[in-house]
């Protein structure tokens, strides 16, 4: 049996930089779900042109645009890299490129180029869930995304605050403040009596 063998991290992007190179609409999506879920993300898009919807979304997240055709030097300082021309033969060679720095790079629509995927995300205040198909199935990760935005509460952000605070109270080491927690928090899962 097949299995997603993904490790998944929480990047805190705002202390990366990010390359988007592209302009046109798979460029956009993928600004719009970074800076959705991180508005303070530093992100360079490259392209010969932008569409409109494009450069209003960098705007607004201030991001910054170049207008060129994809270059080797735009790496340099990059993080992570995501590229999205309709050109198959750029995005190749931006993922050699990128082979070659060891930065990590997103050749949107093409797994074998990907070392991440930008998958579905849930966020309720400090709570985050991220969703994964292992790049097989995107519209499959929308849909689990749609469910878990309706299934999780909206106050579960208090939860979290609230077990912050009690956590802070525990005393011991940190096994028994994880004991206690444990205990604390077993009634989230427990099964409810019929």
């Amino acid at each position: 049996m097949e299995r997603n063998n993904l490790y998944p991290v929480f990047l805190k992007v705002k202390n990366l930089n990010v390359l988007i190179v592209g302009g046109g609409n798979v460029a956009e999506e993928k600004l719009h779900f970074l800076t959705k879920s991180s508005p303070d993300a530093k992100v360079l898009l490259v392209a010969p042109m932008f569409r409109e919807g494009t450069i209003a979304l960098a705007n607004k997240f201030c991001a910054t645009m170049v207008t060129d055709v994809y270059h080797e030097k735009y790496l340099e300082g990059r993080h992570i890299v995501i590229a999205t021309t309709e050109k198959p033969e750029v995005n190749v060679q931006v993922w050699k490129d990128c082979r070659a720095q060891a930065k990590l790079v997103n050749v949107a629509d093409n797994p074998p180029y990907c070392d991440f995927y930008m998958g579905g995300i849930v966020t309720k205040g400090n709570v985050k869930v991220a969703i994964s198909t292992n790049g097989k199935s995107p519209t499959t990760a929308k849909r689990l995304r749609q469910f878990f935005e309706e299934v999780i509460p909206e106050n579960v952000d208090d939860l979290v605050q609230n077990l912050n605070e009690y956590r802070k109270t525990i005393k011991g080491d940190f096994e028994e403040k994880v004991e206690t927690l444990n205990e604390f928090t077993k009634g989230l899962i427990a099964k409810k009596e019929k």
